[in-house]
């Protein structure tokens, strides 16, 4: 079971990341074939997952200086656009932190806003926790 749920905290943190990936689907199947117990499971994937949008988040605060370089991962267009969502929105616009496409971007964004660590690893863990708990 450990390796299990080892494999779905690594998927569930990669995902968060600006790197394809699909934790949902590693959580359905372990949960459905029972062979981890469900609210296990959730913890695990959501703390994996909080874990890897906090590392987008340190990509924006520490990367920030680099957003119109070719490598950064973040397009100059979509950042203005997500830039733009989360002036409008502020924090509670990192609810939308688990929403495929838009969330991984808002949570580089954060970083770049210089939104609190703390107060964006509460919302980006509830938002993602209450995710997982629909998936489950």
């Amino acid at each position: 079971m450990t390796g299990l749920l080892a494999s779905l905290f690594v998927a569930a943190f990669l995902s968060a990341t600006l790197l394809p990936g699909s934790s949902e689907l590693v959580l359905a199947g372990l949960v459905s074939a029972g062979d981890v117990p469900a609210g296990l499971a959730v913890l695990v994937a959501t703390i994996g997952n909080s874990l890897g949008s906090c590392v987008n988040w340190g990509m924006g605060r520490y990367l920030a200086h680099f957003r119109h370089r070719r490598w950064f991962p973040v397009k100059p267009a979509a950042y203005e656009r997500y830039a733009g969502w989360y002036r409008r929105w502020g924090l509670w616009s990192l609810l939308a932190s688990w929403v495929p496409v838009i969330g991984d971007p808002l949570t580089v964004i954060a970083g770049i806003a210089r939104t609190p660590l703390p107060v964006f690893a509460i919302i980006v863990f509830v938002a993602k926790g209450m995710r997982y708990l629909v998936v489950a």
